[in-house]
């Protein structure tokens, strides 16, 4: 499955569009603090990412906007988007969410988006509250170290281990929310268990509250890792959804340790058979338990995570 529509939502705000394609509304720009931002590029030479985040900036009174997405950048725009956004950090001095790859399927596959060090961005913008990221090629940045930042997101169809890594290794004492698709090693996606462990062991981030490590080709060792995880004591909702989860890995959820205290556990879209479907619901009767989207395994196909190239 690939992702066909932009966001038309973000950080709780409506998406305005700024971009070659795209009708520029008066009331976003009589109000521009009331919505999220959206910078697109053509990517043609003559409205490339650069010249069309120019352009925003020239046209519309950032100085209160809260929440920007970087919709689509042509790899032959030779535009280091990172840098380009560090470099106008004092034109956003209110900016609080940052959503980086805004593309469609049909604009560029998630496999195909490619990013260079993303460093700049938490340095220049040190009080950043959420940052996600759709794609990973190229995808890398030092540990981050952020007293603001409460929501991280990864959305890909292989997050490198090298990522999962990086994040673990960050200082962000305030963190509520953490997304990771992690997806399979075709895509770069060859993260293991043990890389998982700063999550996993409740001492990377003390104030989590909804972890999800999703569309997962090992999502059954990843279940068995989180049955007796630490972390899940302290957790609102939980998501190993979008992944290879079959019988094996729910069975392991329910023989580890009480969920009934999450308020949900997401793990749409999996391989488990209708009657493990009816034994975790049955389980769990005060928890919202998403076991939409079951797929059946065939010889023919066989088995594929929901998010991959």
């Amino acid at each position: 499955m690939g992702i066909y529509e932009h966001l038309t939502e973000f950080a709780g705000l409506p998406v305005a569009e700024f971009g070659p394609s795209g009708h520029l509304s008066d009331k976003a720009l009589e109000s521009p603090a009331s919505y999220a931002w959206a910078v697109r590029g053509m990517g043609d030479g003559v409205d490339d990412f650069g010249t069309v985040w120019a352009n925003f900036l020239r046209t519309v009174d950032t100085s209160g906007v809260t929440a920007i997405v970087v919709g689509y950048w042509s790899p032959y725009d030779e535009v280091d988007v990172p840098s380009l956004l560090a470099g106008s950090a004092s034109a956003l001095p209110a900016l609080r969410a940052l959503f980086v790859g805004d593309m469609t399927a049909e604009e560029m596959e998630i496999s195909w988006i490619h990013h260079v060090d993303t460093t700049p961005v938490f340095t220049a913008f040190p009080e950043l509250e959420r940052v996600e990221i759709r794609g990973s090629a190229g995808l890398e940045f030092e540990p981050i170290v952020s007293d603001a930042l409460r929501v991280l997101r990864f959305e890909s169809g292989g997050l490198p281990a090298s990522v999962v890594r990086t994040v673990g290794r960050s200082t962000l004492p305030n963190l509520e929310h953490l997304d990771m698709w992690l997806g399979v090693q075709e895509y770069l996606g060859d993260a293991t268990v043990a890389d998982l462990e700063p999550f996993l062991s409740g001492t990377a981030f003390l104030r989590l509250r909804h972890l999800g490590l999703e569309d997962s080709e090992i999502q059954d060792e990843i279940a068995a890792a989180v049955a007796g995880a630490p972390v899940v004591a302290g957790l609102e909702s939980l998501s190993l959804a979008m992944g290879l989860l079959t019988d094996t890995g729910a069975e392991a959820l329910l023989s580890g340790q009480p969920l009934t205290h999450l308020k949900k556990l997401d793990l749409h879209y999996h391989f488990c058979s209708e009657e493990m479907v009816e034994r975790v619901r049955a389980a769990l009767p005060g928890v919202a338990v998403d076991l939409d989207d079951r797929h059946v395994f065939d010889p023919d196909d066989g088995f594929y995570v929901e998010v991959s190239e």
